[in-house]
């Protein structure tokens, strides 16, 4: 069984013990008078119940869904034959993904050794066997757990401390497992690149000018070594991003001023949903309207104009993806503006200030904050978008400041280099890390400038 269908069946399992639970603390308060003899509702009893049969259950399943992949690929590549064990982790990579694409069959059995076909059968085995095991076990789990926790629902049993207790330590697992997470996150980066910086020089990926890290199988052909200087895409992102940004939080900012202090609520209750679907249209879609529509259009009228433009820009990009981050500023520089108190407006209008004043002058900076927060999430999604860039701006690594040309960012490159099936011991590979922990200390750098700006504000109207 799947693990899905897994977690499906633990939550119905979970739903009959609450059932079962509830109805036998109300079976044996009845001999004594009715549930106001109980020490708790029925619902905790209920509860209770739930949570004895879910949760040992989801640890289960969580547990095995997490090792038993790494135990079943370490079996299968014990089963190889000596000469073909691998020497280093990447060629394991590799080889583990060519015994995965024979036994799915995405590869055909023509184009593989004989003891890969057996390892893949193998392989294939062992992963019926484990979902065959895991099925058994989680089920087994939750109807014993949950008959246990059946069989403790009594009448002088304070089944609602009991419950909060388990909630309360369910919410700090939750928050611990996100803290935990991030900090697995950081920890993986950061090996990742320490391991980069042993095959690249620190000085020549923070101030090479050239990013070409196709290197060659060997020493002898052209750039075996490649290039890995990270200014052009850095480059390439902060153009992309500051052209998308001129056009995102201008309009942005000023159709939210204007639907939260000026509009009338017929033309709110129109605009604002029309301006909001803007977000739900797929990047994709962006990406087609970048390459057909904008990015032919700025060359033929750059070409009119005699100016040298590519048929993909940074301009094209920009431009598009400020269209896309429009809803992000806007809905949440509405909703800041509109939760500044009226008292504010009031007062200001009452002294003889006009609207525009009392807006420029009173409403915008108490509103400051949270519209910062509003642009960083828009800096944010400028930086990470991908298949914009892609399809409008291309894929060449060119330094260079002017928008009318073929640039390309660091989340395309972390995208190119982890495509396909990869060595993660070379260079080309672990350059991915590089740029994406580079990318996360640009974004930690600009979340602290953000704070302390917020702060200065912050003070004067407190």
């Amino acid at each position: 069984m799947q693990p899905a269908n897994l977690l499906l069946l633990t939550i119905v399992l979970s739903m009959v013990a609450y059932g079962l639970g509830y109805a036998r603390s109300r079976s044996l308060a009845m001999p004594m008078g009715g549930i106001r003899y109980l020490k708790s509702l029925p619902f905790y009893y209920g509860a209770r119940a739930a949570l004895w049969c879910g949760i040992p259950a989801l640890i289960v399943l969580g547990l095995w869904a997490a090792f038993q992949g790494k135990v079943i690929q370490t079996l299968v590549i014990s089963s190889l034959p000596q000469e073909m064990l691998p020497a280093s982790e990447g060629r394991a990579s590799l080889l583990l993904s060519k015994i995965s694409n024979v036994a799915n069959g995405s590869l055909p059995p023509g184009f593989a050794e004989a003891p890969i076909l057996e390892a893949a059968e193998r392989l294939k085995a062992l992963r019926e066997q484990s979902r065959l095991f895991m099925s058994v076990l989680v089920v087994s789990v939750s109807v014993l757990a949950g008959f246990l926790g059946w069989i403790r629902v009594r009448p002088a049993a304070n089944a609602r401390t009991q419950v909060e207790a388990i909630l309360k330590w369910l919410f700090f697992a939750c928050a611990a497992l996100a803290i935990l997470t991030t900090v697995g996150i950081i920890f993986s980066v950061a090996l990742e690149t320490f391991r980069f910086f042993q095959l690249i020089p620190f000085t020549e990926f923070f101030f090479g000018s050239q990013w070409s890290p196709q290197t060659a199988l060997r020493a002898d052909q052209v750039a075996a070594q490649g290039a890995f200087g990270m200014i052009p895409l850095f480059t390439g992102t902060l153009l992309i991003s500051a052209i998308a940004m001129l056009v995102a939080v201008p309009v942005g900012l000023l159709s939210a001023i204007y639907l939260s202090e000026y509009a009338n609520k017929k033309v709110r209750s129109v605009v604002k949903p029309l301006l909001e679907m803007l977000a739900g249209i797929p990047t994709v879609v962006y990406g087609f309207f970048a390459a057909l529509t904008v990015a032919p259009f700025i060359s033929d009228f750059a070409a009119s104009m005699g100016i040298d433009a590519s048929s993909q820009s940074a301009l094209a990009a920009g431009g598009v993806m400020g269209i896309m981050i429009i809803p992000f500023v806007s809905s949440l520089s509405d909703d800041v503006i509109n939760a500044v108190p009226q008292t504010m407006r009031d007062g200001s209008l009452a002294l003889g200030a006009t609207q525009s004043e009392t807006m420029k002058k009173v409403i915008f900076p108490a509103a400051l904050p949270g519209i910062m927060g509003g642009v960083l999430l828009a800096v944010s999604r400028a930086i990470g978008e991908t298949m914009i860039v892609v399809m409008a701006a291309g894929l060449a690594a060119n330094l260079t400041a002017n928008p009318l040309e073929t640039v390309t960012t660091v989340t395309v490159q972390i995208v190119t280099l982890l495509t396909g099936d990869q060595e993660f011991d070379s260079a080309k590979t672990l350059a991915a890390f590089a740029l994406g922990a580079m990318l996360f200390l640009a974004t930690l750098l600009l979340n602290v400038v953000a704070l302390k700006i917020v702060r200065k504000y912050r003070e004067q109207y407190d």
